[in-house]
């Protein structure tokens, strides 16, 4: 007889960080990370340009781990704060949470050591990304909470994941100098962030209003709540263009801001008020192609051009 062998310890730990990695959504990092790349490539060539030192390889990486770590901290105080919602919720009654697949004591651990290696990484990256690093913790955690208060919180959630963009150039200058380039590109994620939240909070709609949760949705309805996403998205690519006057880029990031514009257009059309079936495409895809075709833009024109 064939001897089953014992599960190992190895075994364990991996499944254990894929649990973690699904309790922060670490897929969706796609969305706001490659922004804050493409911030720190515009630092360095402004700091370039003005006698700076620029990006060093231990500064990217300083830059990537404090993004990590602090949209960690978010999604696990998030999940800690939804927790009872979701277990009510039919579409995220199977988080890993509602279901102690992962205990609240072990997802308070995790989303404590995130947010001390958030501040970790801002301290080592010099005095203004520390400085900055407790309101931006405050920010971030909040958007949380504040759903419970106001349907505004998915503009909240795009203020959050607009300091990455803004942190990533500080962190790259060292200061404020400059401070022109990376407000566009911020508004920019702000407004494109808050329209696809909202969209996301199609689904929930009818649960929002019965359990006193705020959101656009809920407030004006599916029609209303798509108006105001595309409004929003309208107001993502006029910061784009902003952006591409203020910072003086050229044709290949101009490519990138159509690109993002057809990518919005085509989204807003796959979402109609009596179809939500292509709610995830126009989540998670689309927004996926947003980000990472933008990145490319920056890359190739600043870098390659």
């Amino acid at each position: 007889m064939t001897p089953v062998a014992a599960p190992g310890r190895p075994h364990s730990l991996l499944r254990d960080a894929q649990s973690f990695s699904r309790l922060v959504k670490l897929s969706h990092t796609v969305f706001g990370l490659p922004f804050a790349l493409a911030a720190t490539v515009l630092a360095h060539r402004f700091a370039v340009a003005h006698g700076g030192e620029g990006l060093s390889w231990p500064r990217l990486g300083l830059v990537v781990l404090a993004f990590a770590a602090a949209r960690a901290a978010a999604m696990g105080w998030n999940r800690i704060a939804d927790r009872r919602f979701d277990a009510q919720n039919p579409r995220t009654a199977d988080r890993e949470l509602p279901t102690g697949v992962i205990s609240l004591r072990a997802a308070a651990c995790f989303t404590i050591i995130a947010a001390l290696v958030f501040v970790a990484a801002a301290a080592l990256l010099g005095p203004v990304p520390a400085m900055l690093a407790g309101p931006c913790l405050v920010v971030v955690l909040g958007y949380s909470l504040f759903k419970r208060f106001s349907w505004t919180s998915h503009l909240l959630l795009g203020l959050a994941l607009a300091l990455a963009p803004g942190g990533a150039f500080v962190a790259v200058t060292g200061g404020f100098d400059g401070w022109s380039i990376p407000v566009p590109l911020m508004l920019a994620v702000a407004t494109w962030v808050a329209g696809f939240d909202i969209l996301y909070a199609l689904a929930d709609t009818d649960f929002d209003r019965a359990h006193g949760l705020h959101s656009i949705p809920a407030r004006f309805g599916i029609r209303g709540a798509l108006v105001v996403s595309a409004l929003l998205h309208v107001a993502t690519v006029a910061a784009l263009v902003g952006l591409h006057v203020v910072a003086g880029l050229g044709p290949a990031h101009l490519v990138g801001v159509l690109l993002v514009a057809a990518i919005l257009v085509y989204e807003h059309s796959i979402v109609r008020p009596d179809d939500l079936r292509r709610l995830d495409r126009a989540f998670f895809d689309l927004n996926g192609y947003v980000s990472l075709g933008y990145l490319a833009a920056i890359l190739v024109d600043v870098l390659v051009l």
